[in-house]
């Protein structure tokens, strides 16, 4: 079982909260999230919130913060091989109290077409519901496209 290595990136100015499903191989080594070369999610957030793409940890906290998002994923721990979320199994999903508890989000994003669903469905029948109650997730499909779940 690979246990979950990077902090949740929120604070209390937090309205936003995009969702991955767990870090990748180079994530886990970078102890950071989308840490490798060709993810495109830094470079889409600055293209949208329109500044300059981060290239240091500390840059990219620094712009999601600024921007009022938070980053976290929805996996504690799971088996995976390399880092397919297809392959990903026996999840454990994450705690997302202690960002919700803190930050007003509005809606809860999620990174990802194949795991975090699943992940989310894992998650105890009461807060899903919460989830379904008071929020709205986004899904980013390949970056470029938006949808909604509705759980």
């Amino acid at each position: 079982m690979i246990q979950h290595p990077i902090a949740p990136v929120y604070d209390a100015e937090s309205r936003i909260l995009i969702l991955g499903s767990f870090p990748s191989v180079k994530s886990r080594e970078q102890q950071f999230f989308y840490g490798h070369k060709q993810n495109r999610f830094w470079k889409v957030c600055a293209q949208v919130l329109g500044c300059a793409v981060p290239e240091s940890v500390e840059e990219k906290r620094n712009m999601l913060l600024s921007h009022h998002i938070a980053v976290w994923d929805v996996i504690a721990s799971c088996e995976i091989t390399g880092s397919s979320d297809a392959s990903i199994r026996d999840v454990v999903p994450n705690d997302l109290s202690c960002i919700l508890s803190h930050a007003d989000i509005r809606p809860i994003s999620k990174l990802s077409t194949a795991c975090p669903s699943r992940a989310i469905l894992a998650l105890p029948n009461t807060f899903r519901q919460e989830i379904r109650d008071h929020f709205y997730v986004t899904i980013f499909a390949a970056y470029d496209r938006l949808g909604t779940l509705f759980l």
